[in-house]
């Protein structure tokens, strides 16, 4: 089916069957307008014959058989149309195309001219046998020439088509080449001023306004990640001040304590999104369980009283070759949305050597939601009332893309939803 959709193989098609449908139409009509003349030829002179062969009788009554090279003629007179052939006897006047068996019990085909009277009944047969084998002979030939014109239609297809497509080709090889590429090159130069070519214009101009956002929008965010980590760092700088002061009130200490997670998740968020910006996999080694006891320890502090349990549990010693900014961006917005929709029960973290796996005993999601919550801006419909992750989720997704990881949201069996981020496990 797929071979049958392209462009190349509609045009053989075409060709093939425009070549096959105008020699079988010809052939038929061959065949028809031969096989009507040559009956509407031989019933004429037939019926010619048969009134002259009539009106010879009628001058000499003696002469009773006629015969040629292919036609025989037989009077009967009245009182010898007991002598008719049976299959002669009710015919009427006119031209007759009779098949039955001679003498010897051989088959024949022949034309018969019949002409009455009250007194003489005039047979005049035609021997067509050899015109039918002609016939079929010419069949036999018309089909082998109808055979042989599709042949040719199908190589000019072929032919015609590889012309035709080489363009279109060119422009597709020439535009796979283009991928990746910083400053794309001009493809019009490289085609005539045609259809092709003004496909490649479009192309060209296309591809010149995609790479101007796409450096745009780079630019941007890099700029934009610069910027933010000066304030950022002088935010996490005053904080740890304040923080080592041992006279703070415990409300103040908290507070403080607040600031200083959000900062260092503003800090690791700017440097995800900077990497995505550049589209470049940073350097790290991260331990995963310690990692997911400090973003528990944050998430416990935004349960805001909910009857909810944070659990860490799992293997000490699995790593991942990464940023520790990039994981802490991936796990905690997992994290986070396991415990914003959670009212009561638990939300157990299990680290694995290739996975960490985030199960929760929310209100659930459907199957449909579960599909499409790393869309951006996507919200559902779950169990408990509206869900979706806004973004979050959607950066998560962009960052499983550039490390080539994979995430998954799924409802539980019993209960709640799990989320897995799969990666391979470092030595």
């Amino acid at each position: 089916m797929r071979y049958r959709r392209r462009l190349r193989s509609r045009i053989i098609l075409s060709f093939f069957l425009f070549g096959l449908g105008l020699t079988g139409l010809f052939a038929a009509a061959t065949v028809l307008l031969r096989e009507r003349l040559e009956d509407q030829l031989i019933g004429e002179a037939l019926f010619e014959n048969v009134t002259d062969y009539a009106d010879a009788f009628y001058v000499n009554p003696e002469s009773t058989n006629f015969r040629f090279e292919k036609i025989w003629g037989i009077t009967y007179s009245k009182r010898r149309f007991g002598n008719v052939p049976f299959n002669w006897r009710d015919l009427p006047e006119g031209v007759h195309e009779i098949t039955d068996r001679d003498e010897n019990g051989r088959p024949r085909i022949y034309k018969l001219a019949v002409k009455k009277d009250e007194e003489y009944w005039f047979f005049l047969s035609y021997d067509i046998a050899q015109e039918r084998a002609s016939q079929k002979q010419l069949s036999y030939a018309l089909v082998g020439v109808v055979f042989v014109f599709s042949l040719l239609s199908l190589v000019i297809g072929f032919w015609s088509s590889k012309r035709v497509i080489s363009p279109l080709t060119e422009l597709a090889r020439r535009v796979r080449a283009l991928a990746g590429s910083e400053r794309p090159e001009k493809l019009a130069p490289h085609f005539a001023d045609d259809e092709v070519g003004q496909l490649a214009a479009v192309l060209d101009d296309y591809a010149e306004q995609m790479t101007s956002l796409v450096r745009r929008d780079r630019e941007f965010n890099s700029d934009v990640s610069h910027e933010l980590r000066t304030p950022l760092a002088v935010i996490r700088g005053a904080t740890e001040l304040l923080l080592a002061k041992p006279d703070l009130p415990d409300k103040t200490r908290q507070r403080l304590q607040r600031i200083e997670r959000a900062a260092i998740q503003s800090t690791d968020l700017t440097t995800a999104l900077l990497l995505l910006s550049r589209n470049e996999r940073g350097i790290g080694h991260t331990l995963l369980l310690k990692l997911c006891e400090q973003l528990a320890d944050a998430s416990r502090t935004q349960l805001g009283g909910k009857p909810v349990d944070v659990v860490v549990e799992g293997d000490p010693w699995a790593a991942v070759d990464a940023p520790e900014a990039v994981l802490s961006v991936a796990l905690g917005n997992l994290i986070g949305n396991a415990c914003k929709y959670t009212n009561e029960g638990e939300v157990r973290i299990i680290v694995e050597a290739d996975q960490v796996r985030i199960e929760d005993t929310g209100p659930g999601l459907s199957e449909e939601d579960a599909a499409r919550l790393f869309e951006r801006g996507y919200r559902g419909s779950g169990a408990g009332g509206t869900v979706g992750g806004g973004i979050g989720l959607s950066i998560v997704r962009r960052l499983c893309e550039l490390y080539d990881w994979q995430v998954s949201i799924a409802p539980r069996p019993e209960h709640g939803a799990v989320a897995v981020l799969r990666f391979t496990a470092s030595p």
